[in-house]
């Protein structure tokens, strides 16, 4: 099957208002693939988290608002979200979302040594959306996600990973595969293709 033909299987009768995007080593290069293929006018929220040295501000969303249709901006405390719009985490604090649909920051200690990571916003993610969250796990050289993805595919949602066999760092995405049995592992090129995708009822 083509990635178009595994999305409709897999997607039922879900209706995507959040996409998740985690990542870690080689992050940055396979969102450069990704973010841009959102067409203007996408629906659905996009948050974004790769591993940000804690010592320096991200310069992420800035990075990627030169390259998106859609507005792209880095998420702050107590901010509601908007559809149609690509957050980045910051550098130095957990990102989740709270029910009413906000974002939080937090300080509380690193999660497989990553602060913000991908298992705090995953999850907190799964818990608010349920059947309507797309989660996407890219490259990584550790273990950050795979929980988080388990969450997602408990929570009813949509679960797609990079194939670690063209990943920069295979260990996230094998962790992922092997903890939860996502609905797709898929290419970037694959997954540039599903993304814009994953609006369609």
């Amino acid at each position: 099957m083509t990635p178009a033909q595994q999305l409709a299987a897999a997607m039922g009768s879900r209706r995507i208002e959040m996409v998740v995007i985690g990542g870690s080593a080689g992050g940055v290069d396979a969102l450069v693939g990704l973010v841009p293929a959102l067409p203007a006018g996408f629906g659905p929220a996009v948050t974004c988290i790769l591993h940000v040295p804690p010592d320096r501000d991200s310069r992420l969303a800035e990075l990627f608002a030169m390259r998106a249709a859609l507005p792209v901006r880095e998420a702050q405390d107590k901010e509601p979200i908007q559809p149609g719009t690509v957050y980045f985490a910051g550098s130095g604090y957990h990102l989740s979302i709270e029910q009413d649909r906000s974002f939080s920051l937090s300080c509380e200690p690193p999660v497989q040594f990553a602060r913000p990571a991908i298992d705090i916003l995953m999850e907190s993610a799964a818990d608010v959306y349920g059947p309507a969250l797309a989660g996407i796990l890219l490259t990584g050289a550790n273990y950050d996600g795979a929980e988080g993805m388990c969450r997602i595919r408990e929570c009813g949602g949509l679960t797609i990973v990079q194939d670690p066999e063209e990943a920069q760092a295979r260990s996230m995405p094998e962790e992922a595969i092997r903890r939860c049995a996502p609905h797709m592992v898929l290419p970037l090129a694959g997954i540039r293709t599903v993304l814009p995708l994953l609006e369609t009822p």
